[in-house]
């Protein structure tokens, strides 16, 4: 499952402009998106991923993703580095 892929990870960025810098820059291995994120930003980091050859996963809230991430708080988004 995605969020054990993101607690294991040994390079995490947290949250969407992150995110889109680092697959931008192709420092991205996978992203990995919340289920309940808003719909416009998930389209957007959906198409930059595609645009990139960026693999994209998803999980079912924000709250365990931000957890997975060790942040008390949801997160929308968590990328995976090279």
């Amino acid at each position: 499952m995605s969020y054990e892929k993101v607690k294991n990870a040994k390079s995490l960025l947290i949250g969407a402009k992150q995110s889109k810098k680092a697959i931008q820059q192709g420092k991205a291995r996978e992203v990995v998106i919340a289920e309940d994120a808003d719909g416009q930003l998930k389209q957007s980091l959906i198409q930059i991923c595609r645009n990139h050859g960026v693999a994209v996963s998803y999980v079912d809230s924000m709250q365990g993703l931000g957890k997975a991430c060790g942040i008390d708080v949801g997160a929308a988004t968590a990328t995976i580095l090279e």
